[in-house]
């Protein structure tokens, strides 16, 4: 994936960051619930459906962002560098590593920092280095 840094405006990432904090802040306040995605999206998928609704009104809300932003502007460019086996492979990876990580960047990132949850700090970092090393070992020692 590349990013078009000459399109990078601190401003827009800063009022994005500002509207996903007030999101997680209005969802714990008028819901009681953290804006964990991962969790979010896997309550849509047990079969207790007494909290369906606003769970799928989350996930809408996500999917249909970006239709929203259209009516303002254009979307950034970008482009994938990659096949759809290895697209596959890491959202298992993903997946796995939510699962196990007992939340996804969303909950412990967003919403479990700024609870100054230690849970939250120590999977942030986990997960922050395993991207880092990703990274280093598949554009310097693979040359991907």
């Amino acid at each position: 994936m590349t990013v078009d840094w000459a399109s990078f405006t601190p401003a827009s990432a800063a009022i994005g960051g500002a509207l996903i904090g007030l999101a997680a802040a209005m969802l714990l306040l008028f819901n009681g619930r953290i804006a964990g995605v991962s969790g979010i999206l896997g309550g849509l998928l047990q079969r207790d459906r007494s909290e369906w609704a606003w769970r799928l009104a989350f996930v809408a809300g996500l999917a249909l962002t970006p239709t929203l932003y259209l009516a303002v502007g254009a979307l950034p460019e970008f482009s994938i560098d990659t096949s759809y086996p290895v697209l596959v492979a890491a959202g298992i990876l993903v997946g796995a590593g939510t699962r196990n990580g007992g939340g996804c960047t969303s909950g412990h990132g967003v919403c479990g920092l700024s609870r100054l949850s230690p849970r939250s700090l120590v999977a942030t970092a986990c997960f922050m280095l395993a991207g880092f090393a990703t990274v280093f070992v598949a554009r310097h020692l693979l040359g991907a």
